[in-house]
């Protein structure tokens, strides 16, 4: 391979894996995983396909694992909260990642979820959170397994962990409060993420050789964003920022 050939590919790898680790800072810090973020990057470097999505739910993995840690020593994790979502989420992200979509259909789902993420991402960033610092006792079981199946599904599809859409779906009908959301946003994608990893090592031939780098480089950016959040970025400039790079990446797969 000519030395110019191997240059580029090794410029790449670190360039993504900066993104990587800025990434997981940013999102652990507001209680999310990133794979909508980590696909975005990857669609931009042109990744192949068929990796973006174990990728995206192996770091997904980690990084939540961090903020789940968090959320759990402070008190905020409750397994009333969270079963009623996994229940159908598990079986649902497990049986969709062992599917293949043709590309002509996975690029514009994924595309459209992208472009969902950017509109709450930006929502996020502009939202007074006292608005929603009230929540119910319990979250609605019944209406949360639907929610909780539906999501699994399209992580398992995708690779998204599905925390941008659990999160305004919990947060608008006022069913839990800020702190409480991101706890729970948190377990979720976890058990989300490996289920529909699961499913998707049943048909997935191999990972890239780097993705220890990635996963490094996600771990050490999840820790600083659990452990700082706020204290270290700026929240709602950053949210804005990455809001607008989800939709050139989601435009990218919907018209090409």
């Amino acid at each position: 391979m000519p030395i110019g050939e191997i240059f580029l590919g090794v410029r790449l790898v670190l360039l993504v894996t900066v993104f990587f680790f800025a990434l997981a800072a940013l999102y652990s810090s507001v209680g999310h995983g990133g794979a909508s973020g980590y696909l975005a990057v990857m669609a931009l470097f042109e990744v192949p396909m068929e990796l973006m999505r174990p990728v995206a739910l192996t770091l997904n993995i980690l990084v939540a694992s961090l903020t789940m840690c968090r959320f759990y020593k402070s008190g905020y994790l409750s397994w009333s909260d969270i079963w009623p979502l996994v229940l159908l989420s598990i079986p649902c992200a497990f049986v969709s990642g062992s599917i293949t979509l043709p590309t002509d259909i996975y690029r514009p789902i994924l595309g459209a979820l992208l472009l969902a993420s950017a509109v709450y991402l930006f929502w996020d960033s502009i939202v007074d959170a006292e608005r929603f610092s009230n929540d119910k006792p319990e979250v609605p079981r019944f209406s949360t397994l639907g929610v909780g199946g539906t999501i699994g599904m399209l992580s398992g599809l995708t690779g998204i962990g599905g925390g941008v859409i659990l999160s305004p779906t919990l947060l608008i009908p006022r069913w839990t409060n800020i702190r409480r959301t991101s706890a729970i946003v948190a377990s979720f994608i976890l058990v989300n993420s490996t289920a529909g990893l699961a499913g998707n090592a049943v048909s997935l031939q191999h990972l890239p050789i780097v993705i220890p780098v990635w996963a490094a480089a996600a771990l050490i950016g999840g820790y600083i964003g659990s452990k700082m959040g706020s204290q270290l970025l700026a929240p709602k400039i950053l949210l804005r920022l990455l809001a607008l790079a989800l939709v050139v990446a989601g435009l990218k797969f919907i018209l090409t």
